[in-house]
């Protein structure tokens, strides 16, 4: 049974920084690629930053030059470092496979606030 635990959230004040860890169970990280998603009070799932099974990173235009998503295959574990954050960056973060396979899949998530 797949499972995901997403940590490292909190409360910050716009400009801080949090890291983000997701670490899997029941599934090899290195066989996907992966990705960081939110969801904003009152939004739609967003994807953030997605990372191939080589490290190749992408990101959403919103958080370029801010974010930087990175993995370790070898512990099952993927991060998002997250730098210079704003109010609007306030959202549950999730992370999961980018396959269609896992569309309806959703961990419980890490809550991120970010105040002015």
């Amino acid at each position: 049974q797949v499972q995901l635990v997403e940590s490292g959230g909190g409360s910050v004040q716009a400009g801080g920084s949090l890291r983000l860890s997701c670490a899997g169970s029941g599934i090899l990280f290195g066989n996907y690629e992966m990705g960081w998603y939110r969801r904003g009070p009152g939004k739609t799932y967003e994807l953030v930053a997605t990372i191939t099974s080589d490290g190749s990173a992408s990101y959403t235009d919103s958080v370029k030059s801010r974010f930087t998503i990175s993995r370790d295959n070898a512990e099952n574990t993927v991060y998002l470092r997250m730098n210079n954050l704003k109010p609007e960056d306030t959202a549950v973060y999730y992370c999961k496979p980018t396959l269609p396979s896992f569309r309806a899949y959703w961990g419980q998530g890490t809550q991120v606030t970010v105040s002015s």
